[in-house]
């Protein structure tokens, strides 16, 4: 029946069906066809949803959208622009790094790419770049916000697969900084010999240093709250829950009192929002975890383990068939949906071969982060074609370099090199 419940999914989501319906009708499925009580999963459902790591959730989001409305993503990339102003393709270098920044502190891709391309956009233009290789680098360097600490994924991950959060957000933040050396090496590759780029105009010592020491001291604010919330975690001073409350209550009065572009009109229009998608998430929480206790209950890591281990026993293959299965869930479902089905059934799976659960968080969000940016469903760039206005035929191509060259590269080097994703966590929280 299981392989059933799978084409049912499949066949909902080419449909289009919402997506929690398409999970409840495999659950419902499953619960008539092998004879589960529907009670059970129902109250199963509700306590999982229950929990209070998941206020971390709403919390985090609101974050994210309040920085995003206080003005600070032209601080960030004002900062940046200072070091790499007068290199040819320097702009492609300010942009990514500016993703990175600002998804460390808004935590989610679509807000980045939303915020970052505004400001970005126009200097692109400006400075002679190519518009279809613009839109395509912001929308691949916006998921490094998956990546970078705080990431609403990896608390999801934390929770699914009851592993310590904070060892999962360190673990992803090897593979986030490699992404945005290879990204920006790229670029400065693809953009040395393009006679059309203009950099920076060389200016009067005292003026540099004029306009860098304002934009640092613009920027200092926004470079604080990452280091306050997760300094207090590392630290041991609070919690992840609390430090995203603490999170909240730092970033209103600096998007109020200091950037003063955050208004009452915009922080309601911030926690309607925040409502909405908190709600979103929920109900996918809900309907995901009841299906995924009948694929547990019904041994399905066990299968697929028993699967892989009848092409080989060598943790090189298996690593690279869950790699494959991953990619594929990506493919077809949008990121939460694809972690919070994947992790309870993906997981036991590979610590049967002796992978550590921390690694497979680094595994799981470069994985993710890839389904973002990757064909049908490809949420990350079917918004960048939007708030770009670039068409998708112009955006396949350098799509696909970017993919190929920076971010497949990544994903085998975190499979392959664990050190890469646990060094940090070792480092900070020992053995």
């Amino acid at each position: 029946m299981l392989p059933f419940a799978i084409l049912v999914i499949i066949l909902g989501l080419l449909i289009g069906m919402y997506l929690p319906y398409v999970f409840v009708l495999a659950a419902l499925f499953l619960i008539h066809s092998i004879g589960y009580e529907d009670s059970f999963l129902m109250k199963y459902g509700y306590s999982v949803c229950n929990s209070l790591v998941l206020l971390c959730v709403p919390l985090f989001i609101a974050v994210g959208l309040v920085m995003e409305r206080s003005g600070i993503g032209k601080c960030l990339v004002n900062f940046v622009g200072i070091f790499v102003g007068r290199i040819k393709g320097g702009l492609a270098i300010v942009a990514v790094v500016a993703c990175a920044a600002f998804g460390s502190i808004a935590g989610s891709s679509l807000a980045t790419l939303s915020c970052i391309s505004s400001i970005m956009l126009p200097r692109f233009e400006e400075s002679g770049y190519p518009k279809a290789y613009v839109a395509t680098l912001l929308t691949s360097a916006c998921p490094l916000g998956l990546l970078i600490p705080p990431s609403a994924h990896m608390i999801l991950y934390s929770w699914a697969g009851r592993q310590p959060l904070l060892a999962c957000f360190l673990a992803t933040v090897g593979p986030g900084i490699m992404l945005v050396i290879m990204l920006s090496i790229v670029s400065l590759i693809i953009m040395r010999n393009d006679p059309n780029i203009k950099v920076r105009p060389k200016m009067p010592a005292r003026n540099f240093i004029k306009m860098a020491k304002d934009d640092t001291f613009a920027a200092v604010p926004a470079l604080l709250m990452p280091v306050i919330v997760l300094g207090g975690i590392y630290s041991g001073t609070f919690t992840p829950t609390e430090a995203a409350a603490i999170a909240i209550i730092y970033s209103v009065p600096v998007g109020f009192f200091i950037y003063k572009q955050l208004t009452m009109k915009k922080l309601y229009h911030t926690f309607v929002e925040t409502a909405s998608t908190t709600g979103v998430i929920m109900v996918m929480i809900f309907c995901v975890m009841m299906l995924s206790r009948i694929y547990i209950m019904e041994d399905m890591p066990g299968m697929i383990s028993d699967f892989l281990r009848s092409f080989s026993d060598d943790k090189t293959i298996i690593l690279l068939g869950v790699n494959i299965v991953i990619l594929i869930m990506g493919m077809i479902m949008d990121d939460t949906s694809c972690l919070l089905l994947g992790t309870p059934i993906l997981l036991p799976v590979v610590q049967s071969f002796g992978v550590d659960p921390i690694h497979f968080a680094a595994i799981m969000g470069v994985n993710v982060a890839i389904g973002l940016l990757t064909p049908p469903t490809a949420p990350a760039l079917y918004f960048g074609i939007q708030v770009t206005k670039t068409p998708l035929s112009a955006m396949l191509k350098p799509n696909m370099i970017l993919l190929v060259t920076c971010w497949l590269p990544t994903l085998i080097a975190v499979t392959y090199f664990p050190d890469l994703a646990l060094w940090l966590p070792r480092l900070v929280l020992g053995n």
